[in-house]
């Protein structure tokens, strides 16, 4: 198991990189998907950059203004159920 902020980078590099190639597929810039969702270019910048980890309804309106899937956006991270021994914690698999 990792811990919760090894958990949160890894989850965040991830969901980075999938909006990065989203936005790029849809042609957009980071101030436009911005316009189209609601969000700051900076805060764009920051999911992309895997600094910042999205809360759900900020995958909620990138998926909607990328048209995808919120799936799309978190493909590649596994959430692994906790052991009964550490209730509460997860890890993400790679793949």
């Amino acid at each position: 198991m990792s811990d919760g902020r090894q958990v949160d980078r890894v989850a965040a590099e991830r969901i980075g990189r999938n909006v990065f190639m989203a936005r790029r597929r849809a042609g957009l810039s980071q101030e436009e998907l911005g316009v189209l969702a609601g969000l700051h270019r900076t805060e764009i910048g920051m999911v992309e950059n895997g600094e910042r980890l999205p809360r759900v309804d900020t995958l909620l309106k990138l998926a909607f203004s990328l048209a995808v899937r919120v799936e799309d956006l978190v493909a590649g991270i596994e959430w692994i159920a906790p052991a009964p021994s550490h209730p509460g914690s997860f890890a993400i698999a790679r793949s």
